[in-house]
């Protein structure tokens, strides 16, 4: 639910709007960690093809906050994950959102937590039981709000060899 700026709609995104889930992405990443802008930038040409392919296959959906002209100010997406059955659920996808972004102007007005919830209530009418996402400081108290709690989940980024696959 809006709190502020009940003017504000909240739509899906469509495949041909994905520049506009790229930007919103790199403006996200650039907030949470002051990047490189050389890294950011192959961050995002990595990101809109992977985004096209899942969109176009139905595995990534979004949704935008549109004002009545029609401009995005906000928006947040739901990757649909190929999911092994598990102790919390069996079925076998897993939503995660993800991109989560709100101009700066737009913000403490509900955005986020309306985003959020149009991509759990998709989740919900979708049979996909299981939602995850990682969040920020500054989303943690909206998710938190929401139902979301931690879980034990611990990551490791692994070096890689520089000798290409199948040289010795």
């Amino acid at each position: 639910m809006l709190t502020d700026h009940t003017d504000l709609t909240i739509r899906p995104a469509l495949p041909r709007e994905a520049a506009i889930i790229v930007g919103h992405r790199h403006a996200m990443l650039a907030e949470v960690r002051p990047l490189p802008a050389a890294q950011l930038e192959a961050i995002d040409a990595a990101f809109a093809p992977w985004l096209a392919t899942r969109m176009a296959r139905g595995e990534y959906l979004g949704w935008f906050a549109v004002d009545p002209a029609g401009q995005v100010v906000a928006g947040a997406g739901l990757w649909i994950m190929d999911w092994p059955p598990h102790m919390w659920h069996v079925e076998p996808r897993r939503g995660n959102i993800l991109n989560v972004y709100v101009q700066p102007a737009y913000r403490r007005r509900g955005l986020a937590r309306a985003l959020t919830e149009a991509a759990v209530a998709w989740c919900r009418q979708n049979g996909v039981r299981m939602v995850i996402l990682h969040a920020s400081d500054a989303g943690r108290p909206i998710y938190a709000a929401l139902g979301f709690t931690p879980t034990n989940e611990m990551s490791l980024i692994v070096a890689l060899d520089s000798t290409p696959a199948g040289e010795a």
